[in-house]
């Protein structure tokens, strides 16, 4: 299995959110420069982590992103699925080999659902990210 950059980006964003959202909200401008991505991009990804309930956008002047529940509540599997759809490792197999796969996707999925965004922004803080973009 291959994430795309809107699995990538996103997770990359949530955690950027977890961590400097608190009570203020993070514009994307603000996330897209301190993880050197673009601000467009962005944009394209933060409407569905909206409308799945994850962030919660606050308008005006000083407005932006916040997470949408805390950040212990939401893993990387929640954001995965929104942004990239259902894990799956291979879609046509022959059988005798489907509960191989069966069992692959099984363990992403876990791993996923397993880590949340404060274990992602503690592996950051770390230095153990291997490729997160965020810069502290």
């Amino acid at each position: 299995m291959k994430l795309s950059t809107r699995g990538r980006y996103g997770i990359t964003l949530m955690v950027d959110l977890a961590i400097n959202s608190g009570d203020q909200p993070v514009s994307l401008k603000s996330i897209a420069e301190r993880q050197n991505l673009s601000e467009h991009y962005l944009e394209q990804l933060i409407a569905p982590l909206r409308n799945a309930g994850l962030v919660k956008s606050i308008r005006g002047a000083y407005g932006g992103y916040v997470l949408a529940k805390p950040a212990q509540e939401i893993t990387a599997g929640d954001i995965v699925r929104v942004l990239e759809g259902p894990i799956t490792v291979v879609e046509d197999e022959p059988t005798g080999l489907r509960r191989l796969w069966d069992e692959v996707r099984d363990a992403i999925n876990a791993v996923l659902d397993r880590t949340t965004l404060v274990d992602l922004a503690e592996m950051m803080r770390q230095g153990t990210d291997d490729g997160l973009m965020y810069y502290i």
